[in-house]
């Protein structure tokens, strides 16, 4: 039965000549298509897979930044509605402090004691908001924190130190709010020693 098998792999085919010679099975066959270069394929995808990861990184600092700024302007709207509203309540805290300064006898005193208890709770809730009031008497004069709307004649003070405060400054944080109104000595001297009292060296001497 095995000289009956049929061979698969080759098929006689007779010469001119009568004789018999062996054809591949794959005769006649297109021939295969050489191979695409693999180095160049993987080169040029590294590359693709570097731009897309280069784009995705700018698209994400430009969305971080993005929301970086929307939160900046969201801080500065917030911040300018809470300075414009405190600023609108300054009057209400200097109409406090002047029925304060003008008592009337005739009033009850229970009627104060309630102006005050308001005024104490406003004050609260207004520095807890970041409302600071600014020290006047007894300090420099600050042409950047006060406003000097007369000077008085003060030998005993140092020179253009404040001797009066007619109208409270305020500092929000730390940006002025309200510069304070002031009076200012004028004719003394930078150690604020009256014209008589010697100074120390002079002192020193007369006790010897």
């Amino acid at each position: 039965m095995d000289s009956e098998k049929e061979d698969l792999t080759v098929t006689p085919q007779a010469k001119e000549g009568g004789e018999n010679e062996t054809v591949p099975a794959n005769a006649g066959t297109a021939p295969a298509t050489p191979a695409p270069d693999l180095a160049q394929a993987y080169e040029k995808a590294v590359a693709e897979k570097r731009d897309l990861y280069d784009r995705l990184l700018r698209k994400q600092a430009e969305l971080d930044n993005f929301r970086k700024r929307a939160q900046k302007e969201k801080e500065e709207l917030r911040h300018a509605a809470a300075e414009d509203l405190i600023r609108s309540l300054l009057p209400t805290l200097d109409a406090f402090e002047r029925a304060f300064q003008q008592r009337q006898e005739g009033v009850p005193a229970p009627f104060y004691e309630g102006l005050e208890l308001i005024y104490r709770e406003l004050r609260e809730v207004l520095s807890r908001a970041g409302l600071v009031p600014l020290e006047t008497v007894g300090q420099l004069f600050d042409p950047y924190l006060h406003q000097a709307v007369e000077t008085v004649d003060a030998p005993d003070r140092r020179e253009h130190e404040i001797v009066a405060e007619l109208q409270r400054g305020y500092k929000l944080k730390h940006r002025l709010l309200r510069p304070a109104i002031v009076k200012v000595a004028v004719g003394g001297n930078p150690e604020g020693k009256t014209p008589d009292e010697p100074s120390g060296k002079n002192r020193a001497r007369g006790e010897e």
